[in-house]
């Protein structure tokens, strides 16, 4: 690459050393992003920093443990003693546990929070005081569906996932007299990503996602639209995320009663499995465990399929149900006029 060119946008990405982050990093190298890529594992950090480079981009692997703001500002320090600054600020970096809330210990419930929430915190205050410097940039803050609708046995990610949310509606609050930076978040809806091999686990039983998953480059251009074209919000993986949102709107109540047995039945199959702690302390990525972005689970067994199909039937039903009530609701409200 020719160095004496214009210097190219720069793009800071935590979180990328696997799943959607290092789909996201692959795709921002293509689209003609510098990158400076922060994640704990050292190895795995530095092989996404080689793919990026062999796509033609500049990118910097910056070991960072974002629940720590030392090292958070550290990460944004590197960002700017190599390029001179940057234009968009990705917090992706995040951790899960799974386990009913009562049998599992306050230091993971609070790992969780820490690296989920403090990191989205700290890496927002690095982002955005460089931004208010150079007058214009794009922080974009990955939440979930899982922010908008609860969960059963993953209560500190559902919860770290809500405040993640919360903490872009703020800080979009905050930036009134800067018009110039721009907070989004995207939200994305079930991906085929490894963290179900990388979760806690204290329930027993062996995980697996749930159905209707999207690749994680959904998550990638989701991070680009936004990039290119800041919007408050949007949903990666958008048919079954938006049709999830809307459910939980119009109907909250069947909405938590069906994402609840949704859970039950598709995320635990029923084997047995030892408790983990998974990557909530350290990394248990390796540089070459066939896990770098997918979580390869989009390979539907027959069992799973006819679980979704009896799954869709409550959909069908739960729609139904739902427009029956707008119905009914809707006369109600108009028989005064009719009178």
């Amino acid at each position: 690459m020719d160095r004496s060119q214009a210097r190219r946008p720069v793009a800071v990405i935590t979180g990328a050393s696997s799943g959607a982050g290092r789909a996201t990093a692959r795709l921002f190298a293509k689209e003609g992003y510098d990158l400076v890529l922060a994640a704990r594992g050292a190895d795995a950090l530095q092989a996404a920093a080689t793919e990026c480079e062999s796509a033609g981009a500049r990118a910097i692997a910056q070991p960072t443990d974002v629940s720590d703001p030392a090292q958070v500002e550290a990460l944004a320090a590197r960002a700017l003693a190599e390029f001179g600054g940057f234009e968009v600020w990705i917090n992706n970096a995040g951790v899960m546990q799974f386990g009913r809330i009562d049998q599992t210990t306050p230091e993971a419930l609070s790992r969780v929070i820490n690296v989920n929430v403090g990191g989205a915190m700290f890496g927002s205050r690095a982002a955005i005081t460089h931004f208010r410097q150079q007058g214009k940039g794009v922080l974009i803050n990955i939440s979930s569906v899982l922010g908008v609708v609860g969960q059963p046995y993953a209560s500190s990610y559902v919860a770290s996932k809500f405040a993640v949310r919360g903490l872009s509606e703020a800080l979009r609050q905050e930036l009134h007299d800067a018009p110039g930076v721009k907070v989004c978040t995207v939200l994305p809806a079930a991906i085929d990503t490894p963290i179900y091999q990388r979760a806690a686990n204290e329930t027993g039983q062996a995980v697996r996602p749930i159905w209707l998953l999207y690749p994680p480059r959904a998550v990638a251009r989701a991070c680009l639209r936004m990039a290119r074209n800041p919007r408050r919000e949007t949903v990666a993986g958008r048919a079954f995320g938006l049709a999830t949102l809307a459910g939980a709107r119009l109907a909250p109540g069947l909405s938590e009663a069906f994402t609840g047995l949704a859970s039950r039945l598709m995320e635990f199959p029923g084997r047995a499995a030892d408790t983990s702690p998974g990557n909530l302390w350290r990394p248990t990525q390796t540089k070459d465990d066939g896990l770098e972005v997918s979580g390869q689970w989009r390979r539907h067994d027959a069992r799973r399929l006819g679980k979704a199909a009896g799954l869709a039937g409550l959909a069908v039903a739960g729609g139904a149900l739902i427009a029956a009530r707008t119905l009914r609701a809707g006369l109600r409200r108009a028989a005064p006029l009719a009178r």
